[in-house]
Order: structure tokens, then C-alpha cells, then sequence
């Protein structure tokens, strides 16, 4: 995984090149060679050219906002330091010069970045070492040297899936607050994957459960997502609480037939001399 700067600024740049992008893709764009269309009305509406009606701009320009708004969300901004933020975006968009030296000051949004990231992961995990310690002290909870809180929901009766296992899985997972993140049973659809292939704190804990049971894994950041996180749903530092029901343990695929030997080497014939 990249570095919390890096992938900070990999999200900044992300919505630069998005709008980069769509700005090289414009199906009014005439093909090389073609000759240029009549202008349209300088007074013609703004939606016109982008092809939505007067209705969606709007509607697709706040989204925008939003995109923008969850990648920064990590930075805990308070109401003034988003001020200064939208008259940065605001000055960029409209092509102004920008206030300050951009050679300064451009390179410490990394350090910035991974100060308030770190900053925000701290207090989550803080969060989360009482809410664990909760997890741990309800009825049937057990908790492992590794910090997942593990409590039995209803005890399966089929066969016990190990780490080179894959599993069919149908579960739900949550922050805390009761914040949901993912679903399969929202989706409607189950879920397989190698238990080598997620995160510990699921090949330890699905590890333990028999197919037909359902379990409750509180999982503490060290063994979940770590201090990155996987923004914009799951914060950096965060305990997840996923709620799983083991449906299958999916056969490991037939090996394939040994290939037949080859024939043995017919002898070589030696001309005798005469």
C-alpha cells in the first residue's frame, strides 16, 4: 500500500486528471480535418454545451463537489480552512494567479496531509480500544492475542474452513457507529475469496467458524486497514465490526491428470561390419 502522503496526493491529482480527462473527450470536438462548426450564441445556456439540461447541471456539478470533498474529508478541515481551500480551487478554476508560491507551499501538503491523517487515525483508534474492550466483556465474546473480539452468533454444523481455504461468505460490515461500509447482503449476492486473501483479522476469524454459523468479528485497525485506512468509507485507524455467516467452503480445484510418459527410445541398431 502507498504511504498516507502519497496516496493523498494521488487523490488530489486523481480529480485533475478526471477533469482533464473529460475535458479530451468532448463528442462536439469536430474530427481532424473536418471544418468548424457555426459558433452557438454566446447567450445560449451553459447546459446546452455540456449536453445536460438546465435541471442536472447543477445537480452534476454538486456531485463533483462532493467527489472533491470526500477525498480531502481525511483532513478533518475545520470551517475557515475550507474557506481558504475553496478560494484556492476558486482562483485555480477561473485561471487567476494564485496567492502564493506554489514552489513553497505545494510541497508541504504532504507533510500537512500526513500530520491531520495521522492525527485523525490516532483519535479513531482511541475509539476504538473502548469499544473493544466492551466487545470483549459481552456474553460468549472471546478476545485473541491479536485483539479480535470474536463472539459466536450461531454455531454452525458443517465442516471448518482453514487459511488456504476459499470460503462463500454472505456478511456485513460496520463502523462503530453503526456506520455500514459494505454488504453483501445488500448486494444480494455472496461473497467468495481465499481466506489468505483478506484482511487477518478475516482469515483468523472466519478460521473459526463452522459452515451454517454466523459470527461477530470486532476487528482493531492493526489487524483490519491499518492507519491508511481505505478512504472515503473506512477512516484511518478504524475498528470494523463485520457480522459474518459462513455458507460454503468451496472445493479446491481437481488437479490435473498427470501427463502420460513418453514411450521409451527404441534401441539404436548398429550396423555390423563386414
Amino acid at each position: 500500500m502507498k504511504p498516507r502522503h502519497a496516496a493523498l496526493a494521488v487523490s488530489l491529482v486523481a480529480v485533475v486528471a478526471f477533469v482533464a480527462y473529460a475535458a479530451t473527450q468532448d463528442p462536439a470536438k469536430p474530427a481532424a480535418g473536418a471544418k468548424p462548426a457555426a459558433s452557438p450564441s454566446v447567450a445560449a445556456p451553459a447546459a446546452a454545451a455540456s449536453g445536460l439540461s438546465d435541471e442536472d447541471t447543477p445537480k452534476v456539478l454538486y456531485a463533483l463537489g462532493v467527489l472533491m470533498g470526500q477525498q480531502v474529508r481525511v483532513l478533518n478541515l475545520t470551517g475557515p480552512e475550507l474557506e481558504h481551500v475553496k478560494r484556492g480551487l476558486a482562483d485555480a478554476a477561473n485561471g487567476k494567479k494564485p496567492e502564493i508560491d506554489m514552489q513553497t507551499y505545494g510541497p508541504k501538503l504532504q507533510q500537512f496531509g500526513a500530520s491531520r491523517m495521522k492525527a485523525a487515525a490516532d483519535a479513531e483508534k482511541a475509539r476504538g480500544v473502548a469499544f473493544l474492550d466492551a466487545a470483549a466483556k459481552e456474553p460468549g465474546a472471546t478476545q485473541t492475542p491479536s485483539g479480535l473480539v470474536y463472539k459466536e452468533l450461531t454455531a454452525g454444523t458443517g465442516a471448518q474452513p482453514t487459511a488456504s481455504d476459499t470460503v462463500k461468505v454472505h456478511y456485513r460490515g460496520t463502523l462503530t457507529d453503526g456506520t455500514e461500509f459494505d454488504s453483501s447482503i445488500a448486494r444480494g449476492q455472496p461473497a467468495e475469496f481465499p481466506l489468505r486473501g483478506v484482511i487477518p483479522c478475516w482469515t483468523e476469524g472466519v478460521a473459526k467458524m463452522k459452515v451454517g454459523g454466523k459470527a461477530r468479528l470486532v476487528c482493531p485497525s492493526s489487524i483490519a486497514y491499518g492507519e491508511q485506512g481505505h478512504p472515503p468509507a473506512i477512516p484511518g485507524g478504524a475498528t470494523l465490526v463485520f457480522e459474518v455467516e459462513l455458507l460454503e467452503i468451496k472445493a479446491a480445484p481437481a488437479a490435473a491428470a498427470p501427463a502420460p510418459a513418453p514411450a521409451a527410445p527404441k534401441p539404436v541398431t548398429t550396423p555390423k561390419p563386414h
